[in-house]
């Protein structure tokens, strides 16, 4: 009787740990497979086409679809009147237009969003893509080029814009110096070197198919 009761205890507790051990696995699982069950989209502003190469390199790891933001009204070439024009939307908060539209952006789950640093600031271009599109329950995933100086209060304006939006960590790297002259740099070593950087942080937030 003893040797009964005991083996009745046994199979109980076993059969209590099975949906456990199944609950796991499958937990596991979903977490494996982050990019390949996500539908991307990449959007991106670039001016002197150093955001754009960095967008590119991301889609050769990741796919999904490319989007250049461009402005119903676009900006000046000469590089002067367009800080000061940029100067001016930032104080009194103005956001142009977007020529660009994304068609049924709901079904994208995975946004990748590239900009420069202008004036240590978000560009207001970019600033009109966040306020235009709902992005509650994306996934945002940051990435910048700037002149040297840093990301500025970029990605807390990002985080501002989209409070229902999970915002992973930033990638930045050094693009161009439009203000010395220095334009388009991605090609060569730095194109190489870049590639490298764009690759272990995408491995690194588990974004590599």
């Amino acid at each position: 009787m003893k040797n009964l009761v005991t083996l009745f205890v046994m199979v109980t507790m076993c059969c209590g740990m099975l949906p456990a051990c199944s609950k796991s696995k499958s937990t596991s699982a979903s977490t494996n497979d982050t990019l390949m069950n996500k539908k991307v989209l990449i959007v991106y502003l670039s001016r002197t086409k150093n955001t754009e190469a960095v967008a590119q390199m991301i889609q050769k790891k990741v796919g999904g679809r490319l989007v250049a933001l461009e402005l119903v009204n676009p900006y000046p070439e000469n590089y002067q009147k367009i800080v000061d024009q940029v100067a001016n939307e930032n104080s009194t908060g103005f956001t142009p237009p977007l020529k660009t539209k994304v068609d049924r952006i709901g079904q994208y789950d995975l946004i990748f969003l590239g900009f420069p640093t202008w004036g240590m600031q978000l560009p207001p271009p970019v600033k009109s893509f966040l306020k235009q599109y709902d992005l509650s329950g994306k996934t945002l995933v940051p990435f910048n080029t700037n002149a040297g100086y840093g990301i500025g209060s970029t990605i807390q304006t990002v985080k501002e814009l989209a409070p229902r939006s999970i915002i992973l960590k930033e990638f930045t790297t050094k693009g161009g110096v439009e203000r010395d002259g220095v334009f388009f740099v991605m090609e060569g070593n730095k194109e190489t070197e870049v590639t490298k950087q764009v690759a272990a942080w995408l491995s690194k937030l588990k974004l590599t198919k």
